[in-house]
Formats: structure tokens, C-alpha cells, sequence
């Protein structure tokens, strides 16, 4: 164990597309819709009447308008508008929960926006109410503001945190939370950040403020690939020798994974393999593929050799504890040995060790994919589900990639290129990173260049897997959401902090249609103006 608090099992999350799925808890439309405030409203002029029951002698009372939809990013899915002075943060307010589990949520709220957190206590006037009720869709969640309180429910604690993420938006700068219902759910299971920290290194507080910025958004998914040709970026006890002078420690590490842990976020680590191990074989030069010339492509293990597996299984096991999410980046792109026109006559030990293992009638790719699902059956044993570029699953006559592996789809433009419809058609679960609009490369390299939020937000859903063209409408189910992908390929083209102001709007609009692919309610001019409100 690791020390982090209970969390509902991934196997309990349950998808949602069309509608929401709602917690218990709702409150009726009609019931609050003629809600009088008797306090000072943030929510809407009132106009004041004289009445009196007896026509003797007139009282004021105070009519509030109906509410206006939340502003929050991403947008919410659903509001019940109610006539009432709304809710904000007054003195003596405090932040209750009905359920243990919730004491994270609770405190961290009560912080956030300067209340006394009251633990599981009954609601009084002014309070915010956090409560587990319904059940369905873990991230789910239904905030009602009525009679001069807040209450947040969901079926899980990931629900009533991203409630809360909305209650802090509204109220941000000194807001109001609109009278009336929230019902809210992502359409997405999977909302993803992921950083390149082998190339470049980025010191433990930027990620930790990446993190809680991710929490706001409501992503949940943090991706470190943490090892390439350039670095090995994390403390190894089974592999010291291999480790970048800068390089975080695994104290470091476990403070990150535990922040991400009370924001709901799982974090997703990468060592990639075949390719991409230029810091391994630094350190264990013997393990370099060589060409029948001589040659040594940059990065690529000799997979015929046994020494080679058993150093990368060396890191999975090891690695395997320091982050204990449910999911695992295998990598698998890019291996030269198959970028060539004939990589039997160019690599022979390859060819011959894939008779050896896979019969008379196996190539090089049926090696390489070997070793792929040779990896997730280590993994598998950690009780991850894994994923691999889609670059890494070949075309092979005789071992074929595991079933269970998800396709981490973001380019078609190598050797080969498959439209994303074939691993669709094939029923493969698929993880958009389209490198067309999701990702954020240092420098500018080849053809990339920094992807804008008004192009993501105006142009790009998950369907959108390569280029600009939707894949049909049938395949959703099997598209299980996006990630926004930072890589460091010049790692000094930009520092740390002009990462951080950069990426700011690509993930603020990534965030929004992963959230609800729908053409969005609000004009980019006014979702850019939102989130310089926001912060």
C-alpha cells in the first residue's frame, strides 16, 4: 500500500454519452422554482413589493429573476434555473460531509474557500453539504443551491469533487453559486494530461501545480513518460546505473502520485520499449541493436538478446510499486528496426530469433509484437490495463497484439499508416492524441507547431482521432477519451514556466470537449474571457 486514501475500484466506472446519469439526492425543479431569500443576493437584481395581508400596512418582500446557467470550464452539462439570491461563502459557513471518504473533499474545499470544515455534522444555513447517494456513473455528481445552502451529491467521491470544482469556480473572485440544480457527468472516462519529463527535466513543484491545475479542470488522467534516449528521470533502485544526473526522487514521486490521488487523478507512467532507450543502453551499450553494416539506431534495444527483456522487466516490476494506478503506457512506437525497407536483411538476428520463437513463417514484426504483449503479461500480473502507440501495433502473419491492449492513436504518418477506422472495426478501445491538434512539442520540430485552444476548441472532438476527419458515430464506445501531450523534443526551446503559459489554453479547451464533445455554448472570444476570469 501507499498510503493513499480508499478510492472506488476503476472496474465500478461506468460510461455515459447521451443524458447523465444522476445521483440521489435530486431535487425537483418545481420545488424550488418559487424560492424567496430573505439575505443579501449575488444572483440577480430583486425588485421589492409592497404587500400586506391585511392591505393596512405594507411589507417589503424580495422577488429574485431565474437564475442564469453556471459559468465554469468545463461547462456544465445541465442546470435547473430557481429564483433565489444564490449562494456564496459568508461568515460562520461551513463544509460538511455525510460520509467519511469525503474528509479530503470536505477539507480541501473549506480551504479553498475560506470556511471551517465541520466534518460529518447536520447542514445549518449557509453551510455546503458534501454526500454520497445514487448510484451509476462514479463522476457523476447533482449540486443543488437552495435555502441558503449547498449541497453536493454523486454516487461517487469522484463526483462530489468535480461538484466541488464547480461550487469553486462559481464562486471565484467573490462570485455567486446560481440558485437552482447541477446535474453533471463527463462524457469521456478518460481525460488525459501527459508530459515528456525524459527529454527535459521539470522540477516536482511544477508537476504538483500542473496537477491541482488538472484537479480544477477535471481531468483525470496525469501521464509521465519518464524515460527516452535523452534520460531516465526517476530514482531506480533495480537500475541505478541508468538514472539522469537531474532526475526526480521516488519521495518526490510519491508526493505527486498522492496529490494526484486526492484530485482523482490516476497517474500513468510510460517506460517505453523497444525504441525510444537511449538512457538504458548509455549505461549498457551491449544491449544496442546493430544493423548487419554496423550501424546503431539511436534507441533501440537488440530484442533477440534475453538481457534485453529482462532489463526493461527489471523497471516494470520496480516501477510497478512506486505508481500504483490501474493503467500502464507500454510505448512500443517507433522501433527502426521496422522503419527500414527490408528489416530482415538489415537486422538477421532479429529475424532469425522470430523463427526460433514464432516458427518458420515469423518476420521481425512478429517479434516486436511479441515483445509488446510480453510486457503486458508483466503488467497484466500488476493488475494494470495497458496501452501502446498505435505505430507499435504491426501488421504480422503470425503473433498478433494482445486483445485487451488500447490503442494510444496519435499519428499516421509512419511506415505503413493505418486509418484509426481498422483498429476501430477490429474492436479495439482507443485513446485519442492526435498529434495534429493534442500535442505541444518543444521547439517546433518537422512539421509541428503549437497547437492553439481556439483551434481544439472550434475544430477538434474525440471523434476526431487523425487529421481533421471524424471517425463514424458507432465507434464512440470504443473511443475511451483523449490526452493532451506535452514533449520536450528541444528541451531548451522553452523553460518550465513558458510550458505552463502555453499549454494554458489547450488544456483549458481539450478539458471542455472532453468533458461534452458538443459545439459549445459559448464563442471562443467568450470561453478565452471566461478563463481569464477563471485564472
Amino acid at each position: 500500500m501507499t498510503g493513499r486514501r480508499r478510492r472506488v475500484p476503476e472496474s465500478k466506472t461506468h460510461r455515459r454519452r447521451n443524458g447523465l446519469l444522476l445521483g440521489g439526492g435530486i431535487v425537483v425543479a418545481g420545488a424550488i422554482a418559487a424560492a424567496v431569500a430573505l439575505w443579501p443576493s449575488g444572483g440577480g437584481s430583486p425588485s421589492r413589493n409592497s404587500v400586506s395581508p391585511s392591505g393596512a400596512s405594507p411589507s417589503p418582500t424580495v422577488t429574485y429573476p431565474l437564475s442564469q446557467t453556471p459559468r465554469t470550464i468545463p461547462a456544465v452539462r445541465e442546470h435547473v434555473p430557481a429564483r433565489g439570491p444564490g449562494w456564496r461563502p459568508a461568515p460562520g459557513a461551513r463544509v460538511v460531509v455525510g460520509n467519511a471518504s469525503l474528509d479530503d473533499e470536505g477539507r480541501l474545499l473549506a480551504g479553498e474557500l475560506g470556511m471551517t470544515y465541520a466534518g460529518r455534522t447536520a447542514a445549518r444555513d449557509g453551510d455546503v453539504e458534501l454526500g454520497l447517494a445514487g448510484s451509476g456513473d462514479q463522476e457523476s455528481y447533482t449540486m443543488t443551491v437552495q435555502n441558503r445552502r449547498v449541497r453536493i451529491t454523486g454516487p461517487g467521491d469522484a463526483g462530489v469533487f468535480y461538484g466541488t470544482r464547480t461550487l469553486k469556480q462559481e464562486v471565484h473572485g467573490g462570485g455567486t453559486a446560481p440558485e437552482g440544480v447541477v446535474r453533471d457527468a463527463p462524457a469521456e472516462p478518460r481525460r488525459g494530461f501527459m508530459i515528456d519529463i525524459a527529454r527535459k527535466y521539470y522540477t516536482a513543484g511544477w508537476i504538483e501545480d500542473r496537477v491541482r491545475e488538472l484537479g480544477d479542470l477535471k481531468y483525470n488522467e496525469l501521464g509521465l513518460h519518464f524515460s527516452d534516449d535523452q534520460g531516465f528521470r526517476i530514482e531506480s533502485s533495480s537500475h541505478p546505473e541508468i538514472v539522469s544526473q537531474r532526475h526526480l526522487s521516488k519521495a518526490e514521486v510519491k508526493r505527486i502520485v498522492d496529490l494526484a490521488a486526492s484530485r482523482h487523478i490516476t497517474v500513468v507512467p510510460e517506460i517505453d520499449s523497444p525504441g525510444h532507450l537511449g538512457a538504458v543502453i548509455a549505461a549498457h551499450p551491449d544491449l544496442q541493436l546493430r544493423s548487419v553494416s554496423g550501424a546503431a539506431p539511436r534507441g533501440a534495444l537488440d530484442i533477440s538478446k534475453p538481457a534485453a527483456a529482462k532489463i526493461v522487466d527489471d523497471l516494470l516490476d520496480e516501477f510497478a510499486g512506486v505508481f500504483p494506478g490501474a493503467y500502464w503506457h507500454l510505448g512500443g512506437d517507433e522501433y527502426r528496426a521496422l522503419t527500414v525497407s527490408n528489416p530482415a536483411a538489415s537486422y538477421p538476428q532479429l529475424a532469425a530469433a522470430a523463427r526460433a520463437k514464432y516458427g518458420a513463417n515469423a518476420g521481425v514484426a512478429d517479434l516486436a509484437t511479441g515483445w509488446l504483449n510480453d510486457r503486458a503479461d508483466v503488467m497484466r500480473g500488476h493488475s494494470r490495463t495497458t496501452r501502446a502507440w498505435n505505430d507499435g501495433f504491426y501488421r504480422t502473419s503470425v503473433v498478433q497484439p494482445a486483445k485487451d491492449l488500447e490503442v494510444a492513436y496519435w499519428t499516421g504518418k509512419e511506415l505503413g499508416a493505418r486509418q484509426p477506422a481498422e483498429y476501430l472495426g477490429a474492436g479495439r478501445k482507443v485513446i485519442n492524441y492526435n498529434d495534429e491538434f493534442l500535442y505541444y512539442v518543444l521547439g517546433q520540430p518537422q512539421t509541428f507547431v503549437y497547437p492553439t485552444g481556439q483551434r481544439i476548441y472550434e475544430r477538434w472532438n474525440p471523434r476526431v482521432l487523425r487529421g481533421t476527419t471524424e471517425v463514424p458515430a458507432r465507434y464512440d464506445g470504443q473511443i475511451l477519451g483523449g490526452v493532451f501531450a506535452v514533449w520536450s523534443d528541444r528541451a531548451y526551446a522553452q523553460t518550465q514556466d513558458q510550458v505552463a503559459a502555453g499549454i494554458r489554453m489547450p488544456l483549458r479547451a481539450t478539458a471542455q470537449k472532453l468533458w461534452d464533445p458538443r459545439t459549445p455554448a459559448l464563442s471562443w472570444t467568450q470561453f478565452l474571457q471566461l478563463a481569464n476570469r477563471l485564472g
